[in-house]
């Protein structure tokens, strides 16, 4: 029996040459005596972010803006909203997040009491119109007006002044979801406009309340030490970017994250002195890494966590246009092992698309997942439904496709300056979702149990398993990989929860 043994150690098994995603590898059982739901996965984002669940939103410009950011607050991980527009604008989508209380998806009409409504696809599919001093948002609230008194009226082409109800009636953004509600019933009113100082953010409405509701049972979110979401932004590392910093940390940001798809560079290890510097008490997430050298560059400019991946996205094309990256679960392994040794977490960005994926990043050495794909075409991400062969799709473009790059994402790949440029990424369109307060909630349920199964029942346990050896691994065969997954079936429906 002693000369027997069973799969490889993760130090074995990476240190053969072979470049490794997730599909390759696959754990074997441990030792289970605890039950499912004693499984932590409490985290880090960085060294002093805290999160309740290890899930990051990508700062793509089809996955992360104000209500993405919102929406992975309140499920306990944290949102990194994009850069791929003006400073003034991205500070703005972090206010935006920071200022509201409740997961509430809203994108309400505004207009000005001289301003005229002239046929009901000005609603935009809003049962109100809300009235304010400006016409826009951000205004203070004079009145509304109801689609159903607007179909009622003989004349339609007169002012709004003329017809509108008059009311200043609000509730504040520090209203969570619960008094919210209250406050509807109470009031016996359908919607409610929410203020912040006075000026109007947002429109909750009975129905949206009613569906938020419905969702698995959120938590205390991620908030910080003053009561709001916690929120992250991008910034590139073009001297510019030390201009929109500022911008963000007046804006309230918690973690910046600087985006380059290769992190070991001159610039990023300036900026990284730079922003430590001038602004000590806030975190920096340096990346893109995937080698153990390349991670100790950044650890040593002071990056308080490192982003792991390249060419990983499935909207990436970098390994198959520069011939450079790393399989993810080896590039995961290999940087978590030594930024551990700094106290530093890592997060692994891109090739997520299930949950067995995000068990075997975290369980490799990742503190965090960050997911763009897993993500996009969600309710919550930016951009608008549309119908693509009986199938309700969003668009998701990678930052480094053509696309991205004409919005300024160029900065990303280091060829903003450049007279031709390259594309690193597609643009392409992923299914309907639903929302993300509901299908995280079950996902994070299916790692549970994938942990469980491991014997692991906390994050770092699983990394003390892998570390010491205990847990084993082995690579999967092509035909082990079909045996893995759905096969030998005329038709199937597969649904997730």
């Amino acid at each position: 029996m002693a000369d027997l043994e069973d799969g490889f150690a993760a130090q074995r098994l990476f240190n053969q040459g072979y470049s490794y995603t997730y599909d390759d590898v696959i754990f074997l059982p441990h030792y289970i005596d605890f039950p499912t739901d004693s499984v932590q996965l409490g985290t880090r984002l960085s060294r002093n972010i805290r999160l309740t669940i290890p899930c990051v939103s990508s700062p793509m410009d089809t996955v992360t803006e104000s209500h993405m950011a919102v929406a992975m607050a309140a499920v306990g991980g944290i949102g990194i909203i994009h850069s791929n527009l003006d400073p003034t604008d991205q500070a703005a989508l972090v206010k935006a997040a920071k200022a509201r209380r409740a997961p509430i998806l809203s994108n309400p009409v505004f207009r000005s009491p001289s301003d005229r409504i002239s046929s009901e696809d000005d609603f935009e599919s809003n049962p109100y119109i809300l009235v304010t001093e400006s016409g826009a948002g951000r205004s203070k609230l004079l009145g509304y007006v109801s689609k159903s008194d607007w179909e009622k009226l003989p004349e339609k082409e007169v002012k709004i002044y003329d017809y509108m109800a008059n009311s200043s009636e609000s509730v504040s953004s520090d209203f969570d979801l619960d008094r919210i509600a209250a406050y509807l019933d109470e009031k016996r009113r359908d919607a409610v406009a929410i203020v912040n100082d006075d000026e109007v953010i947002d429109l909750a409405t009975k129905e949206e309340v009613e569906r938020i509701k419905g969702y698995p049972k959120l938590g205390a979110g991620t908030v910080g030490g003053d009561g709001k979401w916690v929120v992250g932004a991008a910034i590139g590392t073009r001297e510019q970017d030390k201009e929109r910093l500022e911008h963000l940390v007046k804006a309230g940001i918690n973690v910046v994250v600087i985006d380059s798809s290769q992190g070991n560079s001159i610039y990023q290890i300036d900026l990284i002195k730079h922003i430590k510097l001038r602004y000590p008490e806030l975190d920096v997430v340096g990346g893109n890494v995937v080698t153990i050298s390349q991670a100790q560059n950044l650890i040593q400019a002071g990056a308080d966590g490192l982003r792991v991946g390249m060419g990983s996205g499935s909207i990436c094309t970098t390994q198959e246009v520069c011939a450079v990256g790393r399989g993810q679960a080896t590039a995961v392994y290999k940087v978590a092992s030594i930024a551990s040794q700094s106290g530093v977490p890592v997060i692994a960005d891109g090739g997520i698309s299930n949950s067995g994926h995000i068990v075997k990043a975290l369980t490799l050495g990742a503190s965090t997942v960050m997911m763009g794909s897993f993500l996009a075409g969600s309710t919550e991400a930016p951009g608008t439904y549309e119908y693509q062969n009986g199938h309700r799709v969003k668009k998701y473009r990678g930052m480094g496709s053509l696309e991205a790059m004409t919005k300024g994402s160029d900065a990303r790949y280091l060829g903003d300056k450049a007279k031709l440029k390259i594309a690193q990424g597609v643009v392409g369109k992923v299914a309907d979702k639903g929302s993300v307060l509901k299908f995280i909630p079950y996902t994070m349920q299916a790692v549970k149990q994938g942990f469980q199964d491991l014997g692991a029942s906390s994050l770092q346990s699983a990394h003390d398993l892998i570390r010491s050896n205990t847990l084993r691994l082995e690579v999967r065969t092509g035909a082990a990989q079909v045996e893995g997954g759905v096969h030998g079936l005329v038709s199937y429906e597969k649904k997730s929860f």
